[in-house]
């Protein structure tokens, strides 16, 4: 039997490192806080099940997560029910605009760079950079394109302005940012997911089961490598950089996997109430710039 885009796609996620974790707050951020946050556990078993996970292996994960403070659970009847407590919540909230809507900034024509003091609390100004999105050339010294909100924890950093011609500055971001790892992880994403559009665009169906599968492991592999990228201007990005390929595939496989994946958590998404799960309104308007 010929091997369909789906199964390259699940062969791709049982070659990588074991992250049911991971796919729990990808599904809950993606898929249920949408449509109210708090879901039956028997939901999301028939969903790892679909992808030939145990329901051992998801009962573990999910306890593993509440313990850790990632979900919240609560028992009606003889059923349970897992809901993101606030850690998890604000995480995806803060990654939600990265993944669905970035905006790369308009290129100033220049970096703003930071000198780190000795006197600071350098690891946590590192730490706080980083999320912030800037990039480290050098020991102590941070950049980032000009006009990029600068953390509390590196407000006492000694500013300067950097810049170049366009191959000056090209090379600064590479050496700032690990942007060849980066794009090598977008080359990956696409060779994964291009053979299931071109399927899809010759008119193959999913199930509403294996839409919602799919749409799952987008978002999941999408959102590894897109909350790793700055998200820097075109104009100092190599210009080859596969980025806006992986965000143009990943909206146009997405889009459609919207109405069958979400037909699917109507008859099968249970709430706290014993009503099905309230219809998300929102994601219609995810990857529209």
């Amino acid at each position: 039997m010929s091997r369909t885009p789906l199964d390259q796609i699940l062969d791709h996620l049982r070659g990588e490192p074991s992250r049911t974790w991971s796919i729990i707050i990808t599904i809950y951020g993606d898929a249920i806080v949408p449509r109210g946050g708090s879901v039956w556990l028997g939901t999301l078993l028939a969903f790892f099940k679909a992808l030939e996970i145990s329901d051992g292996v998801v009962r573990t994960a999910m306890s593993r997560l509440a313990s850790d403070g990632w979900l919240e659970r609560a028992k009606v009847g003889r059923n349970s029910f897992y809901r993101l407590a606030d850690k998890g919540r604000e995480t995806f909230r803060a990654a939600a605009d990265h993944i669905y809507h970035p905006r790369p900034p308009v290129w100033s024509g220049h970096f703003d760079m930071l000198l780190l003091d000795n006197g600071m609390d350098r690891e946590a100004a590192r730490a706080a950079l980083e999320a912030a999105g800037f990039g480290g050339p050098a020991p102590g010294l941070w950049i980032a394109p000009a006009g990029r909100p600068v953390p509390a924890a590196a407000a006492e950093a000694l500013r300067l302005h950097a810049g170049g011609d366009a191959a000056t500055n090209r090379a600064l971001a590479a050496r700032a940012w690990p942007l060849a790892e980066t794009a090598a992880a977008y080359a990956r994403f696409l060779a994964v997911f291009t053979p299931l559009r071109a399927q899809l665009e010759a008119g193959a169906q999913l199930s509403d089961l294996d839409a919602l599968v799919v749409r799952v492991l987008l978002i999941h592999e999408y959102r590894r490598i897109v909350l790793r990228d700055p998200i820097l201007p075109p104009d100092i990005l190599p210009e080859d950089w596969p980025g806006a390929a992986a965000r143009a595939l990943c909206a146009a496989l997405y889009r459609p996997l919207i109405g069958p994946s979400e037909r699917w958590l109507d008859a099968n998404g249970l709430a706290e109430s014993g009503d099905p799960l309230p219809p998300a309104r929102e994601i219609s308007r995810r990857f529209k710039d």
